[in-house]
């Protein structure tokens, strides 16, 4: 099936290693600037009592700071199993595994299947799949409230990058790809869905967009 094949293809890549890796280095040093950035634009009164969807979320990063920063509950939706572990290793760290659910499931194949929230979190996900702006769509249906979106910058240094990291998983016989996706095709994409383009920033390799529903 479809589902079964993309979630293979990011197997290959978030490797048992890789995931111990990323929960390593967010316990050294916390977010990134990028993804601070995108926390900080959730104003306190909308974390109140709201309920996080992390789509791709890994480990649950960005779910866990706004669940400790006064959301009520959170879940992360993965392709890839092997995060689950180390994502509820992290919400015990946290004090959060009452609150904090992990599910394996593919929103691209079976978005039905996945409840909507009041923010929904799409951090450096649609650059996985050829699907990213049809992904972007469906994250932004299901957002009550705000998205919080990030992607590689479309700019010359990171085409040159994203080349050879492809043609790298190439080499070794993966199948696993990253893909570019124009940030105005991605906002077009959630603002069809009624969302309205807020605060948007930029670092070396990638951008952000918070979204929010009126209300």
């Amino acid at each position: 099936m479809p589902g079964c094949c993309r979630a293979g293809r990011c197997e290959e890549m978030f490797t048992p290693r890789v995931v111990r890796r990323s929960l390593r280095r967010y316990r050294r040093k916390g977010l990134d600037k990028i993804e601070r950035r995108m926390v900080t634009t959730v104003p306190a009164r909308d974390l109140d009592g709201a309920r996080i969807l992390e789509i791709g979320g890994g480990i649950g990063t960005i779910q866990a700071e706004l669940l400790t920063a006064g959301a009520h509950r959170g879940e992360i939706v993965e392709l890839v199993a092997a995060y689950e572990p180390y994502a509820r290793e992290l919400a015990r760290e946290r004090g959060l595994e009452n609150r904090s659910r992990f599910r394996v499931a593919d929103v691209l194949e079976q978005p039905d299947v996945v409840a909507s929230a009041d923010i929904v979190v799409l951090n450096r996900v649609v650059c996985c799949t050829p699907d990213g702006v049809r992904l972007t769509a469906i994250a932004a249906r299901l957002a009550e409230r705000r998205l919080l979106l990030s992607f590689p910058r479309d700019r010359v240094l990171v085409r040159v990058v994203v080349r050879v990291v492809n043609a790298i998983q190439h080499l070794m016989g993966r199948s696993f790809r990253v893909f570019l996706h124009s940030p105005t095709s991605l906002h077009a994409a959630a603002q069809a869905e009624g969302l309205q383009l807020g605060e948007t920033g930029r670092g070396i390799a990638w951008e952000y967009a918070a979204l929010h529903r009126e209300r």
